[in-house]
């Protein structure tokens, strides 16, 4: 097979709070240097995209010397945490943004979705956008009415294909996006992780589609998803990125297992206490995962119920404040989401002042076999802004199954199945 993507050392720099390189007095001062051909100045300073560090320099790289090389027909995974320069990778490969240094050869046309409605005109209908985005890509209009019906029919928006796409839901959005960038003739599909934008089916449908494309139809697919699952399923290689490098490149599997390996939290358990409190508006000073006789537990029988105490230092009366769970596996597929603001009444609207205690229920029979980690974050309905901190992901838990019977226990697939219980603390 032919080498369709070459990228050969290439890194990008950004000047943080700066559209572009920053100052006029950089810029002269880059072109003095590129005049009497020495290097960038720039480049021999700014430090590693690591958002867990305070710099001390408002140069940072977002990509730093990377290189690998993929073949036609491949499928690859690209995995890494939010902030690893995953979408910056795409963008260039994309050619959305140039590379600061280094180099990037493309043999074939491109068709990227790097983020919702990428390259569509709101006020032009789902029609228009449609021989837009094909003319964009090189195509001729014969090409794209060929494919016309079938966009149409893949994305299920006909009966609003001559309406403009300012008025289309997200979903509706996505889906037509994804349908003309997976259906018109390119050699080479770039997917970002818009597709959690769809529905479940829709999702199911994409990655369906997207392995047509790389096994039927010997296109290369670079498919970004924090969903490793799906990573899993679709792709043959995957590429792992950390502050900005590459760590790992190799098959999908031992890809998903480096990238988890490097990210596991260290210190993760069945009980949370913050020791510093920092005066926010909201914070969570406690949880703990619990038994039905009140006993802290990290580990569960598939039958018992699971009982998680959360409670909160409220220091300012926030409106229309609601709540959000989740529960995913170590390869970050969810379970069970939840929040108080779809469970009437919004059991966090009425938060007092001080400390306000909740029991978080999880029903027996719910999750299957596994180990478990525990999310939560909080919002407002409202445009008013307030102070939390609150770390995401702070406990973990284990499900295993002591009886003797068979068969596969039910997956969790509403948020009945979690129950909110506020208990008033003084």
């Amino acid at each position: 097979m032919s080498t369709v993507i070459k990228v050969e050392n290439v890194s990008k720099q950004y000047r943080l709070g700066k559209v572009g390189t920053g100052t006029i007095s950089h810029d002269l001062n880059r072109w003095w240097h590129r005049l009497r051909g020495k290097e960038d100045p720039y480049l021999k300073i700014g430090e590693t995209n690591d958002r867990t560090q305070k710099g001390s320099t408002d140069y940072v790289w977002a990509l730093q010397d990377i290189n690998f090389e993929i073949e036609q027909g491949t499928a690859v995974g690209i995995i890494g945490r939010n902030g690893a320069g995953k979408s910056t990778l795409l963008k260039i490969l994309s050619r959305t943004t140039a590379p600061t240094t280094g180099s990037v050869k493309l043999k074939g046309r491109v068709a990227s979705l790097l983020e919702v409605g990428t390259g569509f005109h709101p006020e032009l209908s789902g029609r228009e956008n449609i021989y837009l985005n094909g003319a964009i890509l090189g195509m001729t209009r014969r090409e794209i009415t060929r494919k016309f019906d079938e966009i149409v029919d893949f994305a299920g928006v006909e009966r609003y294909v001559d309406t403009p796409v300012k008025r289309y839901s997200s979903g509706m959005y996505v889906r037509l996006a994804f349908a003309v960038a997976a259906h018109l003739e390119s050699e080479i599909l770039i997917v970002d992780e818009v597709l959690a934008v769809g529905d479940a089916e829709f999702q199911k449908k994409c990655l369906g589609k997207m392995s047509d494309v790389s096994k039927g139809e010997g296109r290369t697919v670079l498919f970004v998803s924090h969903n490793l699952g799906a990573v899993k399923q679709l792709c043959n290689s995957g590429i792992v990125l950390k502050n900005g490098s590459i760590t790992f490149e190799g098959d999908a599997e031992n890809a998903i297992n480096q990238y988890l390996s490097q990210n596991k939290v260290e210190g993760l358990s069945s009980k949370y206490e913050k020791t510093v409190l920092e005066n926010k508006d909201i914070e969570l000073i406690f949880a703990e995962i619990k038994d039905k006789d009140t006993n802290n537990r990290s580990e569960f029988d598939i039958m018992e119920d699971i009982y998680i105490e959360l409670m909160l230092s409220c220091n300012k009366i926030i409106t229309n404040l609601y709540g959000y769970i989740a529960i995913k596996n170590n390869q970050e597929e969810l379970f069970i989401e939840s929040d108080t603001y779809d469970i009437p009444p919004n059991t966090l609207e009425n938060l007092h002042l001080g400390n306000n205690k909740f029991i978080v229920k999880i029903n027996s029979n719910t999750l299957p076999i596994g180990e478990y980690n525990f999310y939560i974050s909080f919002a407002s309905t409202h445009s008013d802004s307030f102070l939390v901190d609150v770390p995401k992901e702070i406990l973990s838990f284990k499900v295993f199954d002591n009886s003797t019977k068979r068969g596969m226990r039910r997956k969790a697939k509403s948020s009945s199945l979690l129950q909110w219980t506020p208990i008033y603390v003084e």
